[in-house]
């Protein structure tokens, strides 16, 4: 119990810290939040005081002391409420980012959760049959997967399947004349669109899960308690899922909790290449505008998520390794 107590509290200190760099960052910075605006605005003749004023009650410009502004601060994030996006003016940047996330989250990750999964099994199996042809022909081409960049990979899929062979659409999450709705018609696009995108990101990423495991289980096949496990006769499944794999999974669920956590961030190459409206496009588009509340929102829920995904991590690891909580 003091080891998840400590986790939790660990966790919301981080947080909190979190939280509070997020705050400060943006106001370490030179000038107003409403200075861009304001810039484009003078192109067209000078700026009043009162039109600069209207411009910054407009954008939501935190008034008073730093502490009056924080505590505003923390009131808003509690209401999901981010102010008003600068180059999507006058959309809200809750309403922006609640329409990109489900495309994530649908897309990278669930491709994310399968290609660990396949991963593993993959590396584990590899790692029971070392040195076989098997082996050999998993770890050359799990190298040279990695070793293909996801934005070049994108682009030769892009270019093959979707150009010269025209098997799948090249840009978008769904056909111009298709209306959204729950039905068979709609998720059938939403899926042909989103094959090119998932299938890069999957043959990046699979290969780094493969040689994870597999080395990590290589470790484990040579530890005292599977020799034992071997020795009193278990069979080979048994021995190789609940005594070696079982252990050598505990450093890839570490690094599946970073790469779960950055999920929300999206996969911002692939989603440029493929014009996918995800979370990843809309930071692009919210750094190249410089829009202030949209990157200062979509900064902080992707740390937040970075951390939450750790925060559960660090509980499967007190329940799948009760050395841990010692």
């Amino acid at each position: 119990m003091r080891y998840f107590l400590g986790k939790i509290g660990l966790f919301l200190l981080t947080l909190w810290a979190a939280i509070t760099v997020n705050f400060i960052l943006p106001r370490l910075m030179p000038g107003s939040p409403a200075d861009a605006a304001v810039a484009k605005l003078a192109q067209n003749g000078p700026v009043t005081p009162e039109m600069r004023s209207a411009i910054e009650a407009q954008l939501g410009v935190p008034k008073g002391n730093l502490f009056s502004q924080y505590i505003q601060y923390l009131d808003n994030i509690i209401h999901l409420n981010f102010g008003v996006s600068y180059s999507n003016f006058p959309q809200n940047v809750s309403d922006l980012i609640g329409a990109a996330l489900p495309w994530t989250l649908t897309l990278v990750g669930i491709v994310t959760i399968l290609s660990f999964i396949i991963g593993t099994i993959i590396g584990a199996f590899m790692a029971w049959k070392r040195g076989s042809a098997i082996d050999a022909t998993g770890s050359v081409s799990s190298s040279f997967l990695s070793a293909f960049p996801p934005f070049w990979l994108a682009l030769m899929l892009l270019y093959f399947l979707g150009y010269v062979a025209g098997l799948f659409p090249t840009s978008g999450s769904y056909s111009p004349g298709m209306v959204p709705g729950f039905n068979l018609a709609f998720f059938a696009d939403v899926l042909q669109h989103a094959i090119l995108p998932a299938l890069t990101i999957l043959l990046t990423s699979l290969g780094g899960w493969v040689m994870g495991m597999r080395n990590n289980m290589i470790n484990t096949l040579g530890d005292d308690y599977v020799t034992f496990a071997q020795a009193n006769g278990l069979r080979n499944r048994t021995v190789m899922l609940k005594y070696a794999a079982r252990n050598a999974l505990l450093p890839n669920l570490t690094s599946f909790g970073m790469v779960l956590g950055g999920v929300v961030g999206g996969s911002l190459l692939v989603e440029q290449v493929f014009n996918y409206p995800g979370v990843g496009q809309l930071l692009f588009l919210a750094v190249t505008n410089q829009d202030y509340p949209l990157m200062q929102a979509l900064f902080l829920m992707i740390t937040i998520s970075v951390l939450v995904a750790n925060f559960i991590v660090d509980m499967l690891y007190g329940v799948l390794d009760p050395r841990t909580r010692r």
